[in-house]
């Protein structure tokens, strides 16, 4: 004979389906494809955005009064901001992750990133929204300090001169996210030549890693590409940390619920339908 049915508890199932629904939404949301505040204005001359412009006043800011400065002032500011394999992981100026990204000692560079700042790096924000793009910027930024200066302290002739500065990891990386985000959207980079959002981010990515081996900049390279797959597995929509926390908690409610049998109403196959047991 089979016992009673007995149903979840309406607090447990309605968490349940609230994780359920959370999940399918987030991994649509994180970083992979709704809108902020807007439609997207694609890649040309528009007005920079709030986030961008802060990044911009910081970076500029920092880096011409290094490059204004007398020689035994720059090294001074060299030692106290700019992070190298030894300065983070031998003599522990972890402070340095945070000051680096301010500053870039080539005026060219500097050029480069106010460019992309202000022109590029903005769609993205408006697509975000300013707290997730300025989220992302830190994300990548970090993770391109931390991993260039780690594979820097493990080159012996790049220990003490391979300095990992300026907004580069971040300037990559947001290249990847727009290759993700706007794959086919039509683009005119410096407003000649036309192609599609994906090639714009291969053929970038490509001049990137070229330089990088000419060069053998290595530590400026495993910065770069570390921010670069970061921004990847943010913008695919599957390998978000705030999904894999809710699968975690759906999996641990689904383990205090058991299925029992009833026997008042068997179904088309003459056996008793099952329910879910709190």
């Amino acid at each position: 004979m089979y016992s009673r049915p007995f149903v979840c508890g309406a607090r447990t199932k309605l968490n349940l389906v609230n994780i359920q629904a959370s999940v399918a939404g987030e991994a649509g949301r994180f970083y992979s494809g709704d809108m902020a505040n807007g439609q997207s204005k694609g890649f040309g001359l528009s007005q920079i955005t709030k986030g961008c412009l802060y990044l911009l006043i910081a970076s500029t800011s920092f880096s011409l009064v290094f490059l204004m400065a007398g020689e035994e002032l720059k090294l001074e500011i060299m030692r106290f901001a700019a992070a190298t394999g030894t300065s983070v992981w031998l003599d522990l100026k972890f402070w340095q992750i945070l000051t680096s990204p301010f500053l870039e000692a080539s005026f060219v560079s500097l050029l480069f990133q106010g460019f992309m700042l202000w022109m590029f790096l903005p769609t993205l924000e408006r697509w975000w929204g300013t707290k997730r793009f300025l989220k992302f910027a830190a994300y990548t930024l970090g993770t391109g300090m931390l991993v260039g200066t780690f594979v820097g302290s493990l080159i012996p002739s790049q220990t003490n001169a391979a300095f990992v500065t300026g907004l580069d990891p971040l300037i990559y990386a947001s290249l990847i996210a727009y290759g993700s985000l706007f794959a086919n959207q039509q683009v005119q980079f410096f407003g000649v030549l036309p192609m599609t959002g994906r090639q714009l981010t291969i053929g970038i990515s490509g001049f990137m890693l070229l330089m990088v081996t000419l060069g053998q900049a290595w530590a400026e390279g495993a910065s770069f590409v570390s921010a670069m797959v970061l921004a990847w597995i943010l913008t695919n929509g599957k390998w978000t940390p705030k999904i894999w926390l809710l699968k975690r908690k759906q999996k641990r409610i689904r383990r205090h619920l058991k299925i029992v049998d009833d026997d008042d109403k068997p179904n088309k196959s003459g056996k008793p339908p099952k329910h879910w047991l709190n």
